[in-house]
C-alpha cells in the first residue's frame, strides 16, 4: 500500500505544489491547514508521515510534532526558514524523524521523505521481529503452550495479583497415564502428536485469562486466575473427558486411547509459591494412585497431612 503523507501548512500555495509533487513521486498526499486540522484528521486517517512547517497560527510546528508523537504512530518532518530560531536539536527533542530549512528544492524533500519511511519500515519489522523472538522463547516448540520457563514467571505475577487484592487463584498439574508405553509401542513420532493434540485439547477448555503451560516430557500446568477449587476441579474434569474421547491412530487400522491425571489446587493467602507448587503436583500423583484418569484435589492441610 502506498505511504500516505499529510502536508500541514497555513499557506495554500505551498500545500498544493508539496501534495503535486508527492502524488507524482507515487504517495497519497492529504492536506491540513493548522496544527489542529492536522490532529483532527490525524483521529480518521492513517498517515505514516507528516510535513508540517513550524510557524502556523495556532500552534507551531514544533508542538503538533509533540502531541503527535505522543498520541499517534506517524512520523514527522518539520520544515522551517527561520534557521536562527529553531534547531535540529529542537525538534528531535520533540520527536520529529527530520528537520529541513528553507528554501529547499522539492527533490531534496523527496530523498528525506523515502529515507524516514524507509527507517520507518525498518523499525516495524524490527519490533516484528522482537516479538516473534520473545513469543519463541516463552513457547514449547511442540505443543505451542507456553514453556516452564514461563509458568515461573507468570505464576509471580498470579500470585502477587491473588495476594494484592484477595483475589481466588487456583492451579492444575496434569501428566499423560502410561505414556511411556505409548512411545514404546508406537514411537516417540506418534508421542509427539498425542502431546500437541492434548494441548490443543487443554486450550479449547481455557478462558483467555488462564494459561497452559508444557511443565516438561509429558507434564502440564495451568494457572487459573479468579478461580477456586470447585471450579478448577470442573475445568480439570472437562480436560479429562475431552482428553479420554480424543481418539488416535498410531498405525493403519489401530485405534488408541490416552488419559490424564490431574491435580488440583488453590492457593491459600501468603503461602510459598513452592508449598503452592508442590500441593498441585501431590494432587496430581494422588489421582495416578487411585487408578489414573481422574481429577483430585488437595486442600492446604490435607497436603500436609498426604506424603511426598
Amino acid at each position: 500500500m502506498d505511504a500516505s503523507i499529510l502536508i500541514v501548512d497555513d499557506d495554500p500555495a505551498i500545500r498544493k505544489s508539496m501534495s503535486e509533487f508527492i502524488d507524482f513521486s507515487g504517495y497519497k498526499s492529504l492536506q491540513a491547514e493548522s496544527g489542529v486540522n492536522a490532529l483532527e484528521l490525524l483521529k480518521v486517517k492513517h498517515v505514516d508521515v507528516v510535513i508540517t512547517d513550524i510557524m502556523m497560527p495556532d500552534m507551531n510546528g514544533l508542538e503538533l510534532t509533540d502531541l503527535i508523537k505522543k498520541d499517534f504512530d506517524t512520523e514527522v518532518i518539520v520544515i522551517t526558514g527561520y534557521s536562527g530560531d529553531y534547531s535540529y536539536v529542537d525538534a528531535i527533542g520533540k520527536g520529529a524523524s527530520d528537520f529541513i530549512f528553507k528554501p529547499f528544492r522539492l527533490e531534496e524533500l523527496l530523498l528525506r521523505l523515502k529515507r524516514v519511511l524507509r527507517e520507518r519500515q525498518q523499525a516495524k519489522e524490527r519490533y516484528m521481529l522482537l516479538g516473534k523472538l520473545e513469543r519463541l522463547a516463552i513457547t514449547d516448540s511442540l505443543t505451542t503452550l507456553y514453556n516452564s520457563r514461563h509458568f515461573y514467571a507468570q505464576l509471580e505475577i498470579e500470585l502477587d495479583r491473588a495476594n494484592r487484592y484477595r483475589r481466588p487463584l487456583s492451579l492444575l498439574f496434569l501428566d499423560i497415564d502410561r505414556f511411556k508405553d505409548f512411545n514404546d509401542s508406537y514411537g516417540h513420532l506418534e508421542g509427539d502428536k498425542v502431546l500437541f493434540r492434548i494441548g490443543q485439547i487443554i486450550n479449547s477448555c481455557l478462558r483467555i485469562m488462564d494459561s497452559a503451560h508444557r511443565y516438561g516430557g509429558e507434564e502440564f500446568t495451568i494457572i487459573l486466575p479468579e478461580t477456586n477449587g470447585r471450579k478448577a476441579v470442573n475445568v480439570g474434569k472437562r480436560i479429562r473427558a475431552a482428553t479420554e474421547a480424543e481418539v488416535f491412530n498410531p498405525l493403519p487400522g489401530k485405534m488408541a486411547n490416552v488419559t490424564i491425571s490431574i491435580g488440583a489446587t488453590q492457593y491459600s493467602y501468603k503461602e510459598e509459591v513452592s508449598a503452592f507448587i508442590q500441593r498441585a503436583d501431590k494432587a496430581m500423583y494422588l489421582s495416578k494412585q487411585k487408578g489414573r484418569n481422574r481429577v483430585s484435589y488437595l486442600y492446604k492441610e490435607e497436603s500436609e497431612q498426604v506424603k511426598s
